[in-house]
């Protein structure tokens, strides 16, 4: 029999792909951490700087999404590109700002080249699915839920965003003044350790909510798979650095809960 290999034949594969690379994603980090920011340590190969890395391994999430959306057939769809604004909304910060916010750091320090690489291979797969989900598999017509959904996961979206982005901006200045790691204080830092992959949690959900489609879950569950062991072990690392400074009545990424 032949096999047609077609553009619905590879996002079928590429989303089953994305549910199967979650759990031992979780399973892995909870006894391996990528080695990079706190856990950084030699013995991973080529180093190229963060603020670079950082650049490059989210890349894709722009430029493919760019390529892509204008072979879909809900290109012209205000509902697609009121979706697909706000993934843009999320890798431009991601992509370009704060980059440039890790090049004022005087201790950016390197990120190993094979992390990089593995997570601009995530950001193609996952770049490839959010926007032929949203532009061209997703059907809007007759979907009376899809505003009200829509400005649900919005709010939530931008929710997280917000949480994300100033937890990474208090983190970053941290950095800036030199002299090591210190104790983050303020905002959600009081609640939890990771603040930033808290948000960025909270903001993929939003995603999901907006996008109602298997690829927006498989991407939230997938980031949760990734942040919530790492948000564990910087907790720990917290609380092995600073000792009795550091607060006993903050959790790892969920407040009140882990």
């Amino acid at each position: 029999m032949e096999f047609e290999f077609d553009d619905q034949t590879l996002f079928h594969y590429s989303l089953i792909t994305l549910y199967l690379v979650g759990p031992p994603t979780f399973i892995s980090l909870h006894f391996l951490q990528a080695p990079y920011g706190k856990h950084r340590r030699p013995g991973w190969g080529p180093t190229i700087p963060a603020p670079l890395a950082w650049f490059l391994m989210e890349s894709p999430t722009l430029w493919l999404t760019f390529l892509l959306l204008p072979f879909g057939i809900n290109t012209s769809n205000p509902k697609s590109i009121f979706l697909i604004s706000f993934f843009l909304l999320h890798y431009f910060n991601r992509t370009v700002l704060f980059p440039l916010r890790l090049l004022r750091q005087k201790t950016a320090g390197d990120f190993p080249l094979t992390i990089a690489a593995t997570a601009f291979g995530f950001n193609l797969l996952n770049g490839y699915l959010q926007a032929r989900s949203v532009s061209h598999y997703s059907d809007y017509d007759g979907d009376e839920w899809f505003w009200w959904r829509f400005v649900v996961g919005a709010v939530v979206f931008l929710t997280g965003m917000a949480i994300n982005v100033g937890s990474d901006r208090v983190l970053v200045r941290l950095k800036e003044g030199g002299g090591g790691y210190k104790v983050p204080r303020g905002g959600w830092f009081e609640r939890v350790s990771c603040p930033n992959y808290f948000g960025e949690c909270v903001e993929w959900l939003g995603w999901a909510i907006m996008t109602w489609s298997w690829a927006g879950l498989g991407f939230f569950l997938y980031t949760c798979a990734n942040l919530v062991p790492r948000a564990r072990a910087n907790h720990n690392w917290y609380l092995d650095k600073f000792g009795e400074d550091y607060p006993k009545s903050r959790k790892a990424v969920l407040p009140f809960l882990y």
